[in-house]
């Protein structure tokens, strides 16, 4: 409940995402979230956003590997509409032929586009071929465009009946709401939708133990570059905390330390990005860049080898780790600037089966991380690195 401002957000989140896709049917979590907006039994092509936008309302989707949100705010007293929309997609989204094709294309273009404005796209693609241990947590969350062309309407209307179903769903509200009528108002329109079968587990997600790997390869870019990728803790472990403040000491903002000895000081690095990924139950730490040449690529994968091995070796200075957990503690803080955000924070925390008790409590495990641990977790996880050389054509 918040009653700084006379709104509601709505979150739906839905426990699937590409992992969840049979092999040779990539992009059917991608099409669904398109197909979302098509039509249902009470609601025309296209109506659902027509709807909202007329409240002065705005909405939201995203699909990713593992999961789907769709997320609406409106002037409080419309509540009752977003309600009926999700709950009417929910039990009755029109999946048609037509339909189907015509989120295909939509579908296939948007792959083409990719392709057309992201030269690194293809490389990344293949890098998470070698991060992750099998096709269902590697492939795009987009679909590779001949599985997508190959969709049937019966495929399609199996993944929505399988995956988008009460008992695979959380709904999230945050603003300013009436408790008791919200809960009427949720009985009313949800309480008759039946309960999905069984929703069938994802492939195995148990890490890849390989070795340190160093692979090259041959790809239209504008400048060489390359991955560096290590397989780390899951996000469910008390090894993340420590993992997140590491990403932010070496990768996040201008005063982390890769960028300041790669793009700051040196200029050595023409581009810099990297962070943790989450993917269900696995996580990587990713580490992406580009250099003017291939003897400046070499000259900043030194750089960030060397700073990796600083950390497992020597401790983090006061003020740097000071540094490092309020930047981190702002961003995290933004997740509950806006209704929105509290409703698709908490609907994310609920799907993945965070105790909503321990939430406040979160934040402070990860500012109580001491220098100590950076260590202990530098040497367990920054070891086998895959690394991924990019060479141009």
């Amino acid at each position: 409940e918040d009653y700084s401002l006379p709104v509601v957000s709505v979150a739906v989140a839905y426990n699937v995402g590409s992992i969840n896709e049979p092999p040779g049917k990539t992009g059917l979590a991608y099409l669904l979230e398109n197909l979302m907006f098509q039509g249902s039994q009470n609601v025309g092509r296209m109506q659902h956003i027509s709807f909202i936008r007329r409240t002065g309302g705005d909405l939201n989707a995203i699909t990713t590997e593992d999961k789907t949100i769709f997320q609406q705010t409106v002037p409080s007293h419309q509540l009752a509409l977003v309600l009926w929309l999700e709950s009417d997609r929910m039990k009755s989204l029109e999946i048609t032929a037509a339909n189907v094709e015509q989120a295909k294309e939509t579908l296939i273009e948007e792959i083409h586009q990719r392709k057309a404005t992201e030269p690194y796209l293809e490389s990344s693609l293949t890098f998470d071929r070698l991060l992750y241990p099998n096709l269902a947590y590697s492939h795009p969350v987009i679909g590779n465009e001949a599985d997508v062309r190959n969709l049937t309407v019966e495929d399609v209307k199996d993944f929505y009946s399988t995956f988008y179903t009460p008992n695979n769903a959380v709904l999230s509200i945050a603003g300013d709401i009436d408790k008791r009528k919200t809960e009427e108002d949720i009985r009313k329109y949800f309480h008759t939708i039946q309960k999905g079968k069984d929703i069938p587990l994802p492939p195995s997600s148990k890490p890849s133990d390989k070795e340190a790997t160093i692979i090259a390869k041959e790809f239209l870019v504008p400048l060489p570059g390359f991955h560096i990728g290590y397989r780390i803790a899951s996000p469910y472990s008390q090894d993340f905390y420590p993992l997140k403040i590491i990403e932010y000491i070496l990768l996040r903002g201008i005063t982390s330390r890769l960028y300041k000895k790669l793009i700051k000081r040196t200029r050595i690095a023409r581009s810099l990005s990297g962070s943790i990924e989450k993917r269900k139950e696995l996580a990587t730490f990713k580490i992406f860049v580009s250099s003017s040449n291939e003897i400046m690529a070499e000259r900043s994968k030194r750089v960030i080898f060397s700073e990796i091995n600083k950390l497992k070796s020597s401790l983090v200075s006061e003020k740097e780790l000071r540094k490092a957990k309020n930047i981190f503690k702002m961003d995290y803080l933004n997740h509950y600037a806006t209704s929105a955000d509290k409703a698709v924070f908490l609907a994310e925390a609920f799907l993945f089966k965070k105790s909503l008790d321990d939430l406040p409590g979160e934040l402070g495990n990860y500012l109580s991380v001491d220098h100590y641990s950076l260590i202990r977790i530098m040497r367990r996880y920054f070891t086998n690195e895959i690394v991924f050389d990019i060479k141009r054509k």
